[in-house]
């Protein structure tokens, strides 16, 4: 629009230069045709009369050709103005639909990675459950449940196997250090059948990789310090940093390591961690600010201890760090959480609070002896972690139709190439925490079968590796 006004502009500067240079023309033309009536008029009189006049005939011929073609171009130019001004409509209309074609091609690229966040958020972790068992080259795994059935049932009668010439090592998973009591009666009722048993001492909420680290230098430190081979039994994320050990440190640990068992380890990862952390779904930023509030700020840990239990990590990691279940014995152990509705009202002792400068109150007399081991005074808190259990492994059966303990599907719980015990009887992720101040005559405790699953992967030790 303002190329059209200086094109008007110029126009009229041009009229106005037409109509100066006529006047300057006339003048000229009067002066030489007319000298002596020039004086009489203007009162002036020229230097030299001869010489100023020049040719009538030609001047005037002169003088008329130039205005003609000065008229002619004004006229040119007046006929213009409109077709310029539509050559300026039409370059207008361009920029305008170019303006549009991108901002719908923008709008067209926004919608379409709204769609595929979307998609990749109704997806979730569909494609990646089970992963383990649709890899080829990994070795098989072997049904050992009647075995460790039939184990179970001699530790409930009063039979223990477990030998004394081993060193047991529990190691707790995720936050365990927020829970004291975290395998504390189970070390206990080892203890009292004479068996040396540990409960390792790591920072649960560290990455997988510097717990491999740390428990590689705590087995190492039992081993020259009892000389005895360890027998490995870690749950949830301990199964997982003590396979790690086992895959990064093993020409270090072949001779220190008699054998490993997973208890609900997500060894191919979790759906709950991947469903949280993945990128490229709705409010994928949030999410993990949230987390990283919660895990860093809160608990003090690492937010990659939570990442190294998805998918993609735990992908990442056995791809380039082979677990060597062919030299050394594992054991895989996995359940499913009840989803009853009876259970969604149930409530679990999963922590403790100390209170160092009270005396034990009377209501809790009767866990004197529970409570022995322990430096300090603690007061069980309850919260409803049974019911949060069976609220997530609902979840994941309504969404993914896959069964898990609340945390750990059970397809991704089985080791390659190890002993798989799948237990029909109801335990979510948190039955190893749980505090077993009274035991039940019907069920199992959680050292009873901690106990169980040991004895089995020593049979597997006898015969993989002539353990005497």
């Amino acid at each position: 629009m303002e190329d059209y006004f200086n094109h008007i502009f110029s126009v009229a500067s041009e009229l106005g230069y037409c109509f100066v240079q006529l006047l300057e023309d006339a003048y000229g033309y009067f002066y030489n045709s007319f000298p002596y009536h020039y004086v009489l008029i203007f009162g002036e009189r020229p230097s030299s009369v001869e010489a100023a006049p020049a040719p009538i005939d030609s001047s005037v011929q002169d003088w008329t050709l130039s205005w003609i073609q000065k008229v002619r171009s004004f006229i040119k130019k007046s006929l213009l103005a409109p077709s310029y001004g539509l050559k300026l409509g039409c370059k207008i209309v361009n920029h305008c639909f170019i303006f549009c074609l991108l901002y719908l091609i923008e709008a067209q690229e926004m919608l379409q990675m709204l769609i595929n966040r979307l998609r990749r958020t109704l997806e979730g972790s569909s494609a990646d459950i089970g992963w383990l068992q649709k890899t080829k080259g990994l070795p098989p795994v072997v049904d050992g449940t009647a075995r460790f059935k039939e184990l179970l049932s001699d530790v409930r009668n009063g039979m223990h196997n477990l030998p004394n010439s081993l060193v047991y090592l529990f190691i707790p998973g995720l936050f365990s250090n927020h829970s004291p009591l975290y395998f504390v009666n189970t070390k206990r009722f080892f203890s009292k059948m004479g068996l040396t048993c540990h409960i390792a001492k790591i920072h649960s909420e560290a990455s997988v990789e510097k717990n491999a680290w740390e428990l590689k230098q705590y087995i190492e430190e039992l081993y020259w310090g009892s000389g005895k081979r360890i027998l490995l039994l870690g749950h949830s994320k301990g199964g997982i940093d003590a396979a790690a050990a086992l895959s990064l440190y093993w020409y270090e640990l072949r001779d220190k390591v008699a054998g490993l068992a997973l208890v609900q380890s997500p060894y191919g990862g979790s759906p709950i961690a991947s469903d949280i952390l993945r990128e490229g779904q709705i409010a994928d930023k949030e999410a993990r600010r949230i987390m990283e509030f919660i895990v860093c700020k809160l608990i003090k840990g690492d937010i990659r201890a939570l990442e190294d239990l998805t998918y993609d990590k735990r992908k990442d990691f056995i791809s380039k760090h082979k677990l060597p279940s062919d030299e050394l014995p594992i054991v895989s152990f996995h359940t499913e959480a009840s989803s009853a509705p009876g259970v969604l009202a149930t409530m679990s002792h999963i922590a403790h609070a100390e209170l160092p400068w009270l005396p034990l109150p009377q209501f809790l007399a009767q866990y004197e002896e529970s409570y022995s081991l322990l430096t300090t005074p603690r007061v069980p808190v309850v919260i409803p972690l049974s019911a949060a259990m069976a609220i997530s492994a609902l979840h994941l059966r309504l969404r993914y139709g896959e069964r898990s303990d609340g945390l750990v599907a059970r397809c991704d719980a089985e080791v390659p190439g190890s002993v798989v015990v799948r237990l029909e009887r109801k335990l979510d992720h948190a039955w190893m925490v749980y505090s077993t101040l009274r035991k039940d005559p019907v069920e199992a405790d959680a050292s009873e079968m901690c106990e169980a699953l040991l004895t089995m992967l020593v049979e597997n030790t006898k015969e993989k590796c002539d353990f005497p």
